[in-house]
């Protein structure tokens, strides 16, 4: 495998395929914080050229964290489609993007591609590519998935209804839940961040939203955001839930730091086929975000952005109904300012599309971030028009329980407006009939939750 390239008689050499695709990453915090990035500019676009030109099978044979080390690596590999992938292995990481990104290739060809592909393949394509080529490429890439209802559809944005309250109070809840209903938002899904991590507060949660989604007749799905060991538990207490959520890390080591293993997750996933309350097939949530292995000591010296796609590698092992990077949450230790979150957000976005995925995006920063609501507002845009499957609802864009910003019910109103898209079909039709939305428009009582306390 060639790791030596010479641009304007400067000659750059690399130890490994890992340093190669580390310096080739577009600038980063934590993969200066793991000291493994480009030194400067021109580094950065040495590494970028010598990766355009290595091949798949490079990539493959030259592994970054060996599947005998790593139970993530081991899924990864067992995911391959060999046919394909002998199909392919010969292409270079640049003749890969020219693909993806060719007006003549439809979804169909994508789809059939990316079953001969590795998380460490997507990771390099994605380091190669510009702002707009990720747009386009995304943009090109449907995924639909079901739980109890369907989204993901071509010319769709959902919205995760996020009421989280800072005590678990199931009224506060409702109370914010009902106001993002009424901005239509929720069609992806009514899900809950506890504060209280115990099976008990999980099964009130729970019953409380089903209660909800029944007596209004709501065409979506619900699901609290607790560890899923505490899920598991409220399940088999007689829980209603339709699905399970887990965070993902990229490696086995931040799996653990997380408390999780693929077979626990095994684990659950026969559990909520066997007593969740849809009928699927696709029943997990999964969130992500760029640099959760470094802040678990467990990167194994890998750049941030390939970890990620990581991550989607072993989602996809579950058929997930949704998957979303919670881009800007960690902090700037990470991700240091706005141009690092609105990169790292299109490209997890375009990575797990490629992956198969059915992929939003918490577009969100922390208060100590160089990042502004107006820098989310950018960042929706540019997610909207890459084809995003759903973003976060917050009332008023503070989340008061995990203390970020992230995006609004009427952040997801208007982005549909100004970009012509609309809610999940079901959804729409639930809008249309208890009078929030009219041909794709929200009417004049949108907005106003008083509507769900007759």
């Amino acid at each position: 495998m060639k790791t030596k390239i010479t641009i304007f008689n400067k000659t750059y050499q690399f130890d490994s395929l890992k340093e190669v695709m580390a310096k080739a990453n577009e600038e980063k915090s934590g993969d200066q914080l793991a000291g493994i990035h480009a030194r400067d500019a021109q580094e950065r676009i040495a590494a970028k050229h010598l990766l355009s030109d290595l091949t798949l099978a490079d990539i493959r044979n030259y592994p970054l964290l060996p599947p005998e080390e790593d139970e993530i690596s081991r899924v990864i590999e067992e995911s391959v489609n060999e046919r394909i992938y002998q199909s392919i292995q010969n292409w270079t990481v640049a003749e890969l993007r020219e693909y993806i990104l060719s007006s003549n290739v439809t979804n169909t060809e994508i789809s059939y591609i990316r079953r001969g592909l590795t998380s460490e393949m997507i990771a390099a394509v994605t380091k190669i590519m510009t702002n707009l080529d990720l747009i386009q490429a995304a943009s090109k890439i449907e995924v639909i998935t079901h739980c109890q209802h369907s989204i993901g559809f071509k010319g769709t944005l959902s919205g995760r209804a996020q009421p989280n309250h800072p005590t678990d109070h199931i009224q506060g809840i409702k109370a914010s839940l009902f106001e993002a209903l009424s901005y239509g938002v929720g069609d992806a899904v009514i899900g809950i961040n506890p504060v209280i991590d115990t099976a008990d507060s999980v099964k009130a949660i729970l019953t409380m939203t089903k209660e909800v989604i029944d007596k209004w007749s709501i065409p979506t799905q619900n699901c609290v955001l607790a560890h899923v060991s505490t899920q598991m538990r409220a399940i088999r207490q007689g829980a209603p839930s339709d699905m399970l959520f887990q965070s993902l890390a990229g490696s086995e080591a931040g799996n653990k730091a997380f408390g999780i293993s693929v077979d626990l997750l095994n684990e659950a996933d026969d559990l909520i086929r066997k007593e969740g309350t849809a009928p699927g097939p696709n029943l997990w949530y999964f969130e992500t975000g760029q640099g959760s292995e470094l802040s678990s000591d467990a990167h194994h010296g890998i750049d941030q952005l390939t970890l990620e796609a990581r991550c989607y590698g072993l989602a996809k092992r579950y058929n997930p109904f949704i998957v979303n990077t919670v881009v800007g949450f960690i902090g700037p230790e990470y991700l240091y300012n706005n141009k690092q979150v609105i990169r790292a957000g299109l490209e997890d976005h375009f990575m797990g599309k490629l992956h198969g995925l059915p992929m939003g995006v918490d577009i969100c920063y922390t208060n100590h971030m160089k990042a502004d609501q107006n820098d989310m507002d950018n960042l929706s845009i540019l997610l909207g028009s890459a084809g995003v499957n759903f973003i976060i609802g917050v009332a008023m864009a503070d989340d008061c329980m995990l203390n970020y910003q992230s995006t609004s019910f009427h952040d997801i109103a208007t982005v549909r407006d100004v970009l012509h898209l609309r809610p999940a079909p079901d959804f729409e039709v639930w809008l249309e009939k208890m009078g929030i939305m009219e041909n794709g428009k929200l009417t004049p009582e949108a907005g106003d939750p008083t509507i769900f306390l007759t």
